[in-house]
């Protein structure tokens, strides 16, 4: 379950990545360390085109593990896409892509996180889903807010790292067509990219151990 990542990459390297995108993420610095419910970029389309805003970490919770709760901390990762919950954010409209540098994985044994990246010349997309306009509790203290919501999808991990976190890694997409499918197809289609990224596609970043 990954619950910190970063985003480093340069503003004008997604504007390259995405001709014609519309970027409403303001002087957006580096984000060595994102964590749950803290604003980051996305990428979604909006009513005139591919868009770079800023959204908050963490999709509405399932009713059913709301009950007794005054406020909802949100869902970071979507793994189970079949829940009727998820389901109705399955559309085109609804879907964004996360850009990301590295993202960490607990390391259990040792402590601390394993952080895992893309080789340099590589970029890295998570396939995510945006929610618009939420009205929600997230914190007791700052009562009811209205927010754009964002979280990913996980899938099984590969082998880099299974090693470290053997049950789920974020679904992660590198070529543009992956992510004009995940950003227009129909449903069937995109989530057919709910898989693990290649076995030997990541390294670790020893550094930020």
């Amino acid at each position: 379950m990954c619950n910190l990542y970063s985003m480093t990459t340069a503003q004008e390297a997604m504007r390259r990545l995405f001709p014609g995108l519309s970027d409403h993420a303001g002087n957006l610095p580096p984000l060595p360390e994102i964590y749950p419910d803290r604003t980051a970029p996305i990428i979604r389309t909006g009513d005139e085109g591919r868009e770079l805003v800023m959204a908050r970490w963490g999709l509405p919770t399932p009713p059913a593990y709301l009950v007794g709760k005054r406020s909802d901390r949100g869902v970071t990762n979507v793994r189970n896409i079949a829940s009727a919950h998820w389901r109705r954010w399955l559309r085109p409209e609804f879907r964004c892509l996360v850009p990301f540098t590295r993202f960490a994985e607990p390391d259990h044994q040792r402590g601390g996180n394993v952080w895992f990246a893309l080789p340099e010349e590589v970029p890295g997309f998570f396939a995510g889903i945006q929610v618009p306009q939420w009205r929600s509790v997230r914190k007791i203290k700052d009562g009811e807010t209205v927010d754009d919501l964002f979280g990913f999808l996980t899938c099984p991990p590969n082998a880099e790292v299974a090693a470290i976190h053997p049950k789920a890694m974020p679904v992660i997409l590198t070529k543009p067509a992956e992510w004009e499918i995940w950003l227009t197809a129909p449903a069937r289609e995109a989530t057919a990219l709910q898989r693990p990224l290649d076995d030997g596609r990541l390294i670790i970043d020893s550094a930020a151990r």
